[in-house]
C-alpha cells in the first residue's frame, strides 16, 4: 500500500520539486554536503536538529515567522535597515540565510567553521546608532541571542505545527543542541529549553516596539516574490502559515485584524495538508545527502 501510494502522490510532488528547486538552486553556495564521508558536521544523524531541521514546509514557514518577530526589536532591526539591500534583493537575503542554516546544520564540520567564521566577519562590519542615540552592533551577543531564539522558535513551531508532533523533551533537546551555533557567534545565555524560550521572550517585551521600520520592512516582506509559478500564492500561503505560529503576545503587537488571523488559520490548514509531499519531493535534499555521507538511511530521521 505505502508503494501505490508513493506512486499517486509524485504527480502532485513534481511540481513541488520544481517549485524548490526554482525558489532555492542548489549548488549557488558551493557548500559540499557530501564529502567528507563520514563526518557528521557540528550535530550528526542522532540528533534532533537533523530531524527538526529536516522539514522545509516547516523550516520556510517557520523562517517567515522569525522574520516577523525580528522586525520588533528595534536595535536588531537597525542593522538589516542600515546596512543591507533588502528593498532590492530580498530574495538573494532569504537565501543566503536558507544556506547558512541548510550548512550549520548539515554540512560536514570544514564547511560549518568556515562559513560561521565569514559571517562573524560581517557581522563585525555591521554597527551603527539609531535616531534615538542607541549603538548597535550586528555582534552584539544580545542581539545574536534574539535572532537566534526567534529563529529557534519559528523552526521547531513549523515543524510542530505542520509537520510531525514534537514532544517536550524533543524540543528541549533541539534548543539545546541548535544553541551550538548561536554561540559559536558570539550570543551568550541562550535559553536551552523551551520553558526558558518562553521565559526569554517575556523578558524581551519591553525592549520590543512596533514601529515605521517593522512596517516597512513586513511591506516589503509582503510584496516579496520568489522565481517560482504563482509567486503571490506562494508566499501569500507560506508568509499566513508563518503568521499562525506568532505567539499572542506578537499578534497583539504587529496589530493584526481578525481576517488576518483568519487568513493564518485556513493557509495553516493547507500548508500542513500539503507537507508530506515536500518530503516525497525531495529525497535527495540537504538532510538525505548528510545521512549518506555518515553512512545511514534517510529514513532515520522520521523517528524520535
Amino acid at each position: 500500500m505505502s508503494s501505490l501510494l508513493h506512486r499517486l502522490a509524485r504527480p502532485a510532488a513534481l511540481p513541488i520539486r520544481r517549485w524548490v528547486l526554482e525558489a532555492f538552486p542548489r549548488d549557488q553556495s558551493g557548500i559540499d554536503y557530501d564529502h567528507p564521508l563520514g563526518d557528521p558536521g557540528w550535530f550528526g544523524p542522532d540528533s534532533a536538529t537533523w530531524r527538526v531541521n529536516a522539514e522545509l514546509p516547516g523550516m520556510l514557514a517557520g523562517g517567515l515567522c522569525a522574520l516577523m518577530l525580528q522586525t520588533l526589536h528595534p536595535l536588531a532591526l537597525a542593522g538589516v535597515y542600515d546596512h543591507s539591500n533588502f528593498r532590492e534583493d530580498l530574495v538573494g537575503r532569504l537565501r543566503r540565510t536558507t544556506s547558512f542554516v541548510a550548512c550549520t546544520s548539515y554540512a560536514a564540520a570544514g564547511e560549518v567553521e568556515a562559513l560561521v567564521a565569514k559571517v562573524k566577519r560581517i557581522h563585525a562590519q555591521v554597527r551603527g546608532t539609531t535616531a534615538d542615540g542607541q549603538a548597535y552592533s550586528a555582534d552584539d551577543p544580545d542581539l545574536l541571542t534574539w535572532v537566534h531564539v526567534t529563529e529557534a522558535y519559528g523552526f521547531l513551531q513549523g515543524c510542530r505545527r505542520y509537520c510531525r508532533d514534537v514532544p517536550e523533551a524533543i524540543a528541549d533537546r533541539y534548543y539545546n543542541e541548535y544553541r551550538r551555533v548561536a554561540e559559536a557567534l558570539g550570543a551568550t545565555d541562550v535559553p536551552a529549553t523551551e520553558a526558558a524560550v518562553t521565559a526569554y521572550f517575556e523578558r524581551q517585551l519591553p525592549v520590543l516596539r512596533y514601529d515605521a521600520r517593522s512596517r516597512e520592512v513586513l511591506a516589503v516582506l509582503s510584496g516579496i516574490r520568489l522565481p517560482v509559478p504563482l509567486p503571490g500564492v506562494s508566499r501569500d500561503l507560506f508568509l499566513s502559515a508563518g503568521a499562525a505560529m506568532l505567539p499572542e503576545w506578537a499578534n497583539t503587537m504587529l496589530e493584526r485584524t481578525p481576517l488576518q488571523r483568519a487568513q493564518a488559520r485556513a493557509s495553516a490548514k493547507v500548508l500542513q495538508g500539503i507537507s508530506p509531499l515536500f518530503r516525497r519531493a525531495l529525497p535527495d535534499g540537504t538532510a538525505p545527502r548528510a545521512c549518506a555521507r555518515v553512512g545511514v538511511p534517510s529514513s532515520v530521521l522520521a523517528h524520535w
